[in-house]
């Protein structure tokens, strides 16, 4: 499919066949490709937390209101941010480039997240986290699965389920897997002119 057709036909969808088993290696690719999505500096700050435990799904489901898809999607996946990445051996994220640019950039990196503070620590893992959630929905969709981005749940009460360290947080959920129902038809598209805005927001 190519990625015109994939964004197009991607739909958040909430029903999911719990009979089909997913091979161990599309798991694997999606979060493959998930990792090679882009994040400030490098600094790889997305935490993916693959739930596999049935118990601890039912868990989790009973921390998201119930929702079916929870328990019933192939795949769970918690998006975590460690908010202190930036901090944790930084020239890792740059070991194969060259020594000019490590040296350039290493020490940016803590002069940046210092000077934002925890507001931009934080803006910045969920921004990450974001667009890992981006790549995993197309890719899904690529390979002939669906996905529902999730914030419908206790994100504390979550939390503990996982052991969330201190210094993390998290953005969302995110259930993969096969349809077992569509999506709902589009609830309503806003016109372009009100979404695209040119130089400036009117006075």
């Amino acid at each position: 499919m190519d990625t015109f057709s994939v964004i197009e036909q991607r739909r958040s969808v909430k029903h999911y066949d719990s009979r089909y088993a997913m091979p161990p290696e599309d798991a694997d690719r999606l979060l493959d490709l998930a990792m090679l999505s882009p994040t400030s500096f490098n600094i790889q700050n997305w935490r993916f937390v693959k739930v596999e435990d049935p118990a601890l799904r039912k868990q989790i489901r009973a921390a998201a209101w119930d929702q079916e898809q929870v328990t019933e999607a192939q795949l769970l996946l918690v998006l975590c941010a460690d908010l202190k990445a930036w901090e944790k051996q930084p020239d890792r994220y740059w070991k194969n480039a060259p020594q000019a640019a490590q040296e350039m950039i290493v020490p940016v990196i803590g002069q940046f997240y210092q000077n934002g503070g925890e507001q931009v620590q934080r803006d910045e893992g969920m921004r990450s986290c974001a667009i890992a959630s981006q790549t995993l929905m197309l890719a899904a969709k690529a390979m002939g699965y669906d996905s529902n981005p999730m914030i419908g749940f206790d994100p504390d009460a979550v939390a503990k389920l996982i052991n969330l360290p201190d210094d993390h947080v998290i953005a969302m959920m995110l259930v993969i897997g096969k349809a077992a129902k569509p999506a709902r038809e589009r609830g309503g598209q806003l016109p372009k002119n009100e979404i695209v805005v040119v130089d400036r927001f009117a006075k």
